[in-house]
């Protein structure tokens, strides 16, 4: 069971990161009220991410091609979805400590090349296209086959498919309406539907190829024995479809999130009538403030 705990490449960036992150949430879900649904979100991805590049599961991604593809799932789509969907900014924030977010983090954010870089990595055209490209890079024969053979190189692609996963799923789940977040709503809905289109030729590609598009994992050394044109097909299967499911469920939860802010949005403009009368224009009224409180539900069409 050890065995299976123990890192096949010990990264101290990487444990350093995942600790640091791990510290903030909790001291932050202690200071700020967390649904269990964000934190099961949050903790399952975190374990993901764990699980893929720092147990001897790793092993099994770098000898054999559909576990790799596996693993690529997982950094790619799977644990920036589930992260990005407990939207842990503001509990990651709150684990600082308060001397820490004034004096470090906010000149940070206002820093230039903090503002360069978030601008850059978080366009919504660079974003996209980043997300596509590095699957289809690292799908390349001789660029598999350079990440295989330089373990730097080997990281570098663990880490720019984690980060362009973070940064495009940040970007379609937005809870926010546009502006201030950079998509619009309906990009957001069909985003999906576009970055799968190319993950899913190139997963048909591979799929029904009939040579050894990567042997690489041969002089390596494969860790099953089975055909090795049926791993390299349930690889490009894996590239095909479970891709496009977990994109497809993103563009769902956009479209709910999109009727979300517009019930939101509807509430506010019913309401609005009803909260300037009971403010008399004054809004330091407080009794006013209330009463306005208690006809919200009844102006959006709920129960009170």
């Amino acid at each position: 069971m050890l065995k299976w705990i123990v890192p096949w490449e010990f990264s101290w960036v990487l444990l350093a990161c995942f600790v640091t992150t791990c510290v903030l949430y909790l001291r932050g879900s202690r200071r700020l009220p967390v649904a269990f649904g964000r934190k099961l979100a949050f903790w399952a991805g975190m374990a993901i991410i764990y699980l893929s590049l720092h147990t001897y599961l790793d092993y099994y991604a770098e000898h054999e091609f559909f576990m790799h593809r596996i693993q690529q799932l997982l950094l790619h789509h799977i644990a920036p979805l589930l992260i990005v969907t407990a939207y842990p900014a503001t509990v990651l924030r709150a684990g600082l400590p308060l001397a820490w977010r004034v004096r470090l983090l906010l000149p940070l954010q206002r820093s230039w090349p903090w503002r360069a870089v978030g601008g850059v990595l978080l366009n919504p055209t660079v974003a996209t296209l980043l997300f596509v490209a590095f699957i289809l890079v690292w799908l390349i024969p001789s660029m598999q086959t350079l990440a295989m053979l330089d373990w730097r190189i080997y990281r570098f692609m663990n880490w720019s498919m984690l980060v362009s996963g973070f940064a495009y799923w940040s970007l379609v789940l937005d809870h926010r309406p546009h502006p201030p977040g950079r998509m619009t709503a309906g990009l957001r809905v069909l985003s999906p539907a576009v970055t799968m289109t190319p993950q899913i030729i190139a997963g048909a590609i591979v799929t029904f190829s009939k040579s050894d598009l990567y042997p690489i994992f041969e002089i390596c050394g494969r860790a099953f024995t089975f055909n090795v044109l049926t791993g390299q097909l349930i690889g490009g299967v894996i590239i095909w479809v479970p891709s496009a499911l977990v994109e497809s469920i993103g563009g769902l939860m956009a479209l709910r999130l999109w009727r979300g802010c517009r019930a939101t949005a509807g509430c506010r403009a019913a309401a609005a009538p009803a909260f300037a009368a009971a403010c008399g224009g004054d809004r330091r009224d407080r009794a006013g403030l209330n009463f306005a409180a208690a006809q919200w539900p009844a102006a959006c069409g709920m129960a009170p």
